[in-house]
């Protein structure tokens, strides 16, 4: 008789959950909202009670299930214990436990990226690879690092933070983490948002993009691919600055592809291609044949890499 798993992806707004086989079919998935009140100490009751009522519906009896993956978007130690949710207004404590505690199913935690990256490795984009980057490309950027199969977690959680690697000593403007010139702050959504914007404020260059009410980074992408000149140099400063760090990034960990997700990630070939022109000029010989392609599971990548992380506990 089939077994089952849970993927469970906690953002600011919702909580996404996933219900799957022991084999990685997704069979369901469904919302609830993450109730923030009172510092997110309703969040893992609400999740609990969202499962047992999964549960009740399919008719399946607990024993048949495996336990829960939980994505969280902050650093978790390798423990379960994590360090500061602040979109959660959670601070540090141990939600493997915790969980466990309310449910009685066996539960592994980690960081939102971290799980997206497994679910991409398993059953998305970066499936047949054992070694992979995965980036994220929204809001800000995330990343997660798997090599010969193996997250990297790091000591306290933050292992694939490169989105807060350092690219511009010259930057003026505070990143999200409280450090400047970040590379989230130029290769996000909002970080070439934030280029478009300047560049168009500090120029007389005519360009589509200024007769576009609210610039968005699919707006840029577009209009370079229309062969609007400023677009296009924004495009080729954002590929530079994103293959140039992912060089690094590659001399660290060597990985056999990146794997590029996230909103920016829409954009397609013009992405990949200018990314990895820069990646291979700055990139260390050994590391010249690391692929780079594109995600595939979009917003379910995160209650994938949950399963796949309860099911390789």
């Amino acid at each position: 008789m089939s077994k089952y798993v849970f993927g469970v992806d906690i953002g600011g707004t919702t909580v996404k959950l996933g219900f799957f086989t022991e084999e990685g079919e997704l069979l369901d998935k469904w919302e609830i909202p993450t109730r923030k009140d009172e510092g997110g100490k309703y969040i893992l009751p609400d999740v609990a009670s969202a499962i047992n009522a999964k549960i009740e519906e399919k008719g399946i009896s607990k024993e048949d299930v495996i336990g829960a993956g939980i994505g969280v978007p902050g650093p978790v130690r390798d423990d379960g214990t994590v360090l500061r949710c602040v979109n959660l207004g959670w601070g540090v404590f141990n939600v493997e436990t915790e969980f466990e505690n309310l449910t009685g199913f066996s539960c592994k935690v980690g960081n939102d990226a971290n799980m997206a990256s497994l679910g991409e490795m398993w059953m998305g984009g970066g499936k047949g690879f054992s070694s992979i980057v995965m980036v994220t490309l929204g809001t800000g950027v995330g990343g997660g690092i798997i090599i010969n199969g193996k997250m990297l977690y790091g000591i306290n959680g933050a292992g694939g933070e490169i989105g807060h690697i350092c690219v511009n000593d010259s930057e003026t403007e505070v990143c999200g983490c409280g450090k400047k010139g970040c590379l989230e702050q130029y290769t996000s959504a909002t970080g070439i948002t934030r280029m478009a914007e300047r560049a168009l404020n500090n120029t007389d260059r005519a360009s589509k993009l200024r007769n576009v009410q609210y610039i968005s980074a699919k707006e840029i992408f577009d209009a370079a691919k229309e062969g609007d000149d400023l677009a296009l140099e924004l495009v080729e400063d954002h590929g530079k600055t994103l293959g140039k760090a992912l060089a690094t990034v590659a001399c660290v960990c060597d990985p056999e592809a990146f794997v590029i997700g996230g909103g920016v990630s829409r954009a397609g070939d013009i992405l990949l291609d200018t990314t990895a022109k820069y990646y291979q000029q700055y990139v260390f010989h050994a590391c010249k044949n690391t692929k780079f392609v594109l995600a595939t599971l979009g917003n379910d990548a995160g209650i994938y890499g949950c399963a796949e992380a309860i099911l390789t506990k």
